[in-house]
């Protein structure tokens, strides 16, 4: 009998985060079985359904749940919303090692900056994520593509291009990017008025249709495109329109992450999203009396989730 042929190296991944995103890309990946997939939790799970439009499938999960029982691993998808950043250094301390790549599948424009004190060593891979994903119950997702573009988008790098790599055999598409700056601050101006208008009026994206919220939202997109440029990102001065063309491709039905956790009472990502954008404008000299008083406004409602 002739020797059996070596199994290809399966690069050990772990998922922190089990939400809309960490959920589906867990999905994806266990599918795909070319992975080593663990999925850090608090409560134990033993099947992950996630609906697709390539067709919903069914997976079997090993679950972690207490972070001393993490050993270092390849790859860590930090998936949890940006303000749970801390609360997930157990667990990245328990994962991360000098050779771990950490991808940050977050909001916001500081993805690095935002994980560098938990991961020790290990390389933060940031990246802006796209497909529209939705939490139905803890053990089910729901995956919808948005807009004909990539799923996801990273930086044009030798890290980027091994998380392209990692997610090969996957519905997630990646996209490689030159200028990752230029293309944060755009899908922030998405984030801009997308988020926090879903989650006031409590409606889907089907209210940024309406006549007088669109132009609201391109004042408020003008002041955020002012920040942007004085950042140092390339954002034209006809982008806010742009923006806003982009957002009345995307289905009137879907929601959007601060929307979602508004429903269920939890706090608001919002200093990643409306507070980033005021944060900057007050460091660059930029006014952004729009966006802070939607900061206001969506700061209340999150205290009001804390209370």
């Amino acid at each position: 009998m002739s020797a059996s042929a070596p199994q290809p190296h399966r690069t050990a991944v772990a998922v922190i985060g089990l939400g809309s995103i960490g959920g589906v890309v867990a999905g994806c990946l266990l599918h795909a079985d070319r992975h080593d997939v663990v999925a850090c939790v608090r409560r134990p799970l033993e099947r992950l359904t996630v609906e697709r439009p390539e067709g919903t499938v069914e997976v079997n999960l090993r679950a972690l749940t207490d972070p001393e029982r993490a050993t270092r691993v390849d790859w860590v998808l930090l998936a949890t919303k940006a303000h749970h950043t801390a609360s997930a250094a157990p667990w990245l301390t328990g994962l991360c090692g000098p050779s771990t790549r950490v991808a940050v599948l977050q909001n916001g424009i500081d993805h690095a900056a935002r994980v560098a004190p938990f991961i020790g060593g290990a390389t933060a891979v940031p990246v802006m994520v796209y497909f529209n994903g939705e939490r139905l119950a803890p053990d089910r997702m729901r995956m919808r593509h948005v807009g004909g573009a990539a799923d996801m988008e990273v930086a044009n790098d030798p890290d980027g291009c091994a998380l392209a790599q990692l997610l090969e055999g996957t519905p997630i598409g990646v996209q490689l990017i030159a200028d990752f700056k230029t293309q944060a601050w755009r899908k922030l101006l998405v984030n801009a008025v997308a988020n926090p208008v879903t989650c006031l009026t409590l409606r889907r994206q089907e209210v940024l249709r309406r006549q007088d919220i669109h132009a609201l939202c391109l004042a408020v997109l003008e002041e955020a495109a002012s920040v942007a440029r004085a950042d140092g990102a390339q954002v034209a001065p006809g982008e806010p329109a742009q923006t806003m063309a982009k957002l009345m491709t995307f289905g009137p039905e879907l929601g959007t992450s601060m929307y979602f956790d508004r429903l269920a009472g939890r706090p608001l990502e919002v200093e990643a999203l409306t507070g980033a954008i005021v944060a900057a404008g007050e460091r660059l000299g930029i006014p952004t009396p729009l966006n802070g008083a939607l900061l206001a406004l969506l700061r209340a409602v999150s205290d009001g989730a804390n209370a």
